[in-house]
């Protein structure tokens, strides 16, 4: 599902309008009914049912008043609200708070503060017997910190929200979150449903936008099809479509060396569980065989634990880590595999960081770096960057920020830009870790995972996702689409996992063990995610 931003949708607008010749005035009475119709279908009948609608001095003000005119056409008791005079509204905003007038919606106008407002009492008695709060007041038109009346209505909303037995319905973006990338701006509404217009906004789909917006759903307004085909559109949420079809096909007398051969790099002494989880995941993406080089320490602890899995003991220093002299070994072990997995559990001791740079520098199969491994290359970035290999990193906000030089703050406001600039810069995929994981490529290209819970924010978990990814990669995908395939797989074995369990109580073994139904339901058909 393509993703745009504010600035991306505004232009398809205006091309719309002016190339197409669709007047604004369609396009909004067009919004408006995409927000009725939902409206309609929660209330299921209009009887006995009452809106109260809050509408801005733009044009998302203006979609709230064809909301209003159409609830009370509909027979629902409705009312709007007006943050400002009706004097300042113009063009088609103007012209739909005077359709509602003339259809006799009552409308009132507030300026200054709500609690000086002498009806304020009255609005809040009406608001908590409403069954729908409509947001019209911002959408996409926020310009930084919400102050003033309009934080007075969004925080209005919210209390009442909270207190009766009212859902809020949020026209384009709810109001105070930023369209592009998902952060607040002081306030936001909270909405049980977001009803967006022609395509989903980015902001929508990241945290903590998307907790806002709630049930998302997108209204065709009429854009044309050869303006979204001819829109430079760089994102998209992952689909279990896009899924189904990137996964390899498998032809019945295939073997096993049809399916790639996964070197896994990893563990030290205390951590042979990252190791052993990323190798067995490796695996239960499908890959035909899969080599696990670890200190020579851990190898008879590995193969008592991994029946499947082919360990190669390798050097190891005093401290029980791999030691720079493993590099041989593991480059003869990595001509006859098909991609490597780097970083799980390695440790940050020095001799073994340096073999990671050293490896990183020589290799030139495909291969995913994380967790140690990215904390080698932080203290190096120039050995990736000059890397002949086809590179995926999945580092986590805080690994992101050493990676980069900032804070994790920094990477966080925003997510989306903070992918795109670490792949560029680092010139492979970039996949960082998080609620709603984002996967960027060095040309720009990005894509958001809306599968997962809190419950795999647990030890290991990021181990599993790395060997997933590793054995896409054996399997011949791009790195572009085995990060992908990785993630929404990886997320979707995580909720499998907790819908089976509590997202208290899961595990990494959980979400590796569920892999396997994860594939299936991806192979079976059927769609997944959070818009509609």
């Amino acid at each position: 599902m393509k993703l745009v931003t504010a600035e991306q949708m505004r232009e398809m607008d205006r091309r719309t309008i002016e190339e197409f010749g669709v007047p604004g005035a369609t396009l909004m009475e067009n919004a408006g009914t995409g927000v009725f119709r939902l409206i309609a279908e929660l209330l299921g009948e209009a009887q006995g049912k009452r809106a109260l609608v809050f509408c801005g001095k733009g044009n998302n003000g203006g979609d709230g008043f064809v909301v209003a005119r159409l609830l009370h056409e509909w027979g629902a008791d409705t009312a709007a609200v007006l943050a400002g005079k009706a004097a300042d509204l113009k063009g088609d905003a103007r012209a739909n708070f005077d359709a509602a007038t003339k259809a006799q919606v009552p409308i009132h106008e507030i300026t200054g503060s709500l609690v000086k407002w002498p009806q304020a009492e009255a609005l809040a008695v009406a608001a908590r017997e409403s069954d729908v709060l409509v947001d019209a007041l911002l959408g996409t038109g926020l310009s930084g910190e919400v102050t003033g009346l309009t934080r007075d209505l969004i925080e209005f909303i919210n209390t009442t929200r909270a207190h009766a037995q009212t859902q809020v319905v949020a026209v384009d973006v709810p109001s105070g979150v930023d369209a592009d990338t998902g952060r607040t701006w002081g306030v936001a509404a909270k909405a049980d449903h977001t009803v967006t217009m022609g395509l989903a906004k980015v902001g929508l789909v990241l945290y903590p936008g998307a907790e806002y917006a709630g049930a998302l759903h997108v209204a065709d307004i009429g854009t044309p099809e050869e303006i979204i085909e001819q829109a430079e559109i760089a994102a998209e949420l992952i689909e279990r479509a896009q899924v189904r079809a990137l996964l390899p096909p498998r032809r019945r007398d295939a073997h096993k060396g049809d399916f790639g051969r996964v070197l896994v790099i990893a563990g030290s002494r205390g951590m042979a569980g990252a190791a052993a989880l990323c190798a067995r995941a490796a695996l239960r993406a499908g890959a035909g065989l899969v080599y696990l080089g670890a200190p020579e320490s851990l190898n008879d602890i590995l193969q008592t634990k991994l029946d499947e899995v082919i360990t190669r003991p390798l050097p190891q220093t005093d401290a029980g880590t791999l030691s720079a002299d493993a590099l041989p070994l593991v480059e003869k072990y990595l001509r006859d595999c098909d991609a490597l997995a780097l970083g799980p559990g390695l440790s940050r001791n020095p001799a073994t960081a340096e073999l990671v740079r050293r490896l990183v520098r020589a290799c030139t199969k495909p291969m995913v770096l994380d967790a140690d491994g990215l904390n080698a290359v932080s203290e190096e970035p120039e050995c990736l960057v000059r890397s002949a290999a086809p590179a995926v990193i999945t580092p986590h906000p805080g690994e992101m920020a050493r990676l980069m030089g900032t804070d994790i703050p920094a990477v966080q406001v925003d997510r989306l830009e903070a992918a795109r600039t670490a792949a560029k810069r680092l010139g492979c995929v970039a996949l960082l870790k998080g609620a709603r994981t984002v996967i960027a490529t060095p040309e720009g290209q990005v894509r958001i995972c809306p599968t997962g819970n809190p419950g795999m924010a647990s030890g290991g978990t990021g181990d599993v996702l790395t060997g997933m990814i590793a054995g896409f990669l054996g399997q011949g995908m791009s790195p572009f689409d085995a990060a992908a395939a990785g993630a929404f797989l990886h997320g979707l074995a995580g909720d499998l996992a907790a819908a089976g369990l509590t997202e208290v109580a899961l595990v990494a073994g959980d979400v590796l063990d569920a892999i396997p139904l994860a594939l299936h339901q991806a192979l079976a058909g059927g769609e997944t995610g959070p818009v509609e």
